[in-house]
């Protein structure tokens, strides 16, 4: 059982810049890995970067189902993302939100298939395939380790709604707490 770590908001400079790859592969390594799936559990999520958690390191975890429902679970360490050629790539168009953005979701064209390559909290090599929601997992916490977060990819108009629906829904949690 990890500890719940608090979940990295929009702004903080340590999710928008590139993570540094995993070098050491120790205890230190696995307690960060149960305390990723310990605050994705709380925060009800099925993907979590480390740098969700304020880690700059390129380590996610994940706990989701592919397009047939089939739940996948693991962690990826330096993870490589292969995405189909453009020619044979096939969009999904559905929505997606971030434990970064809280309560802010848009649609964002992702492939339908995504492919891992990286390494397991041991070192091993692992590869991932996902497909429906695993495949858009992969690319938002690969993303993630890059410096991006979903709304990133929106469109500028869009991106700013959402940004603007996030902040008065921040600023609306804010006010209604009453001072002692």
């Amino acid at each position: 059982m990890g500890e719940i770590r608090p979940i990295v908001h929009v702004g903080d400079p340590v999710l928008h810049q590139p993570c540094e790859p995993v070098t050491r592969f120790d205890d230190a390594l696995a307690a960060l890995v149960d305390d990723m799936f310990a605050s994705m559990y709380a925060a009800e999520g099925v993907g979590l970067a480390a740098n969700q958690i304020g880690v700059s390191l390129r380590v996610f975890v994940y706990d989701c189902p592919d397009a047939d429902g089939e739940r996948h679970k693991g962690v990826v360490v330096n993870p490589v993302l292969v995405l189909p050629e453009v020619g044979e790539r096939r969009l999904d168009p559905g929505e997606e939100g971030c434990l970064s953005v809280p309560g802010q979701y848009a649609p964002l064209p992702r492939a339908d298939h995504a492919t891992v390559h990286g390494f397991d909290v041991a070192g091993e090599p692992v590869t991932v395939e996902g497909t429906g929601l695993l495949s858009r997992c992969l690319q938002h916490e690969t993303d993630h380790l890059d410096g991006h977060l979903y709304i990133d990819r929106l469109p500028a108009k869009r991106r700013k709604q959402v940004l603007a629906a996030y902040e008065a829904a921040r600023d609306s949690a804010m006010a209604d707490k009453t001072p002692l």
